[in-house]
């Protein structure tokens, strides 16, 4: 059971790295986290990935005053999904053809909604984001869903005040990933006394 859960969660992460670089060489839109993400890279120079990374570290430090404790799941998360998301972005070449790109993002939302059901599934904790927003909720009394989208909408401002890209696809994330993270969640459930679970998928489930 513990092979099944991490081969589970280091597949996932490594498809939600993935996932990440087919938004970005759609062109048509990313998530409100990574809009923020690209935002950060675009002005930096660094790569996504790294931004990513440092981003992630940088959000768990904001649960220490939320008294919220990452599991090992939340770390990989931290580290793995940007070191594949600039690997995603190295074998992806750019897209510019319409068509294509709408196949693109419509094969990211896919990806990203199977890999965000593998590393929830697996059980080994939250993503620093995911775990911003639900002790946020414990420790204010503020609703998941109003937590979220607090905090969403801070990311998407600051984002693209920054530069990142703002599109349709923000908006076909938005609406689709949460119906296909709770279908396709049960099957990739590992047992059922995983206490860190999700119960309302974010947007962005990093």
């Amino acid at each position: 059971m513990m092979t099944r859960r991490l081969v589970q969660l280091f597949t996932g992460l490594a498809m939600y790295g993935i996932s990440l670089a087919m938004f970005i060489r759609a062109g048509l839109g990313l998530d409100p986290w990574d809009v923020f993400h690209q935002g950060l890279a675009n002005r930096s120079g660094l790569s996504i990935g790294v931004v990513v990374i440092a981003v992630s570290f940088l959000v768990l430090l904001l649960w220490i005053p939320l008294r919220q404790m990452p599991g090992f799941g939340t770390l990989c998360n931290a580290i793995l999904v940007g070191v594949f998301a600039d690997i995603g972005l190295a074998v992806i070449p750019p897209i510019t053809h319409l068509a294509a790109q709408i196949g693109l993002l419509a094969g990211a939302v896919l990806v990203n909604a199977v890999a965000s059901a593998c590393y929830i599934g697996a059980g080994f904790g939250p993503g620093a984001r995911d775990g911003l927003m639900t002790g946020l909720a414990r420790r204010t009394g503020w609703t998941v869903r109003f937590s979220r989208t607090l905090i969403e909408v801070t990311v998407l401002a600051a984002g693209w005040l920054l530069g990142g890209s703002v599109g349709v696809g923000t908006v076909v994330y938005a609406l689709a990933i949460g119906p296909l993270v709770h279908i396709l969640l049960p099957r990739f459930m590992v047992a059922a006394s995983q206490s860190s679970t999700v119960k309302e998928p974010s947007a962005s489930t990093c």
